[in-house]
Order: structure tokens, then sequence, then C-alpha cells
């Protein structure tokens, strides 16, 4: 599964520590999520969609492989 967080945080001017702290992970896990290295929970997934107001489709998307 891929992402484009780091273009939305790039979208909405926020760093990995400020994404972080709005939805209650470490910043860490933010670098780790960018760099497709960790898989999120539904839960956290679904706060970081609502975070950027986007539907989860357009933030997080199947690889044909998935």
């Amino acid at each position: 599964m891929k992402n484009n967080i780091k273009v939305q945080r790039a979208i909405h001017d926020m760093t990995q520590a400020d994404l972080a702290d709005k939805i209650g992970v470490s910043r860490q896990t933010i670098n780790a999520m960018e760099k497709n290295k960790y898989v999120p929970s539904t839960v956290l997934s679904l706060k970081i969609a609502k975070l950027f107001k986007k539907p989860l489709e357009e933030i997080f998307f199947l690889e044909d492989d998935d």
C-alpha cells in the first residue's frame, strides 16, 4: 500500500511532528508510513484522512501486487 501523506503535509504546511501530534502518534511513525515501511491501522488511516479533509482513497492506495 502506498500513500501521499508527505504531499498532503506539504499542502497543509505541516511537519512530521505536527501531524504526529495531531493524530496521537510519534514522528517516527509518520516517517515510517511515508517511506511505506509501516501500514497504518484503519483507525489511524481514518484520522489522517479526516485531518486532511480528504477521502481515504485519495491518501492511501493499493499497488497492483497488494
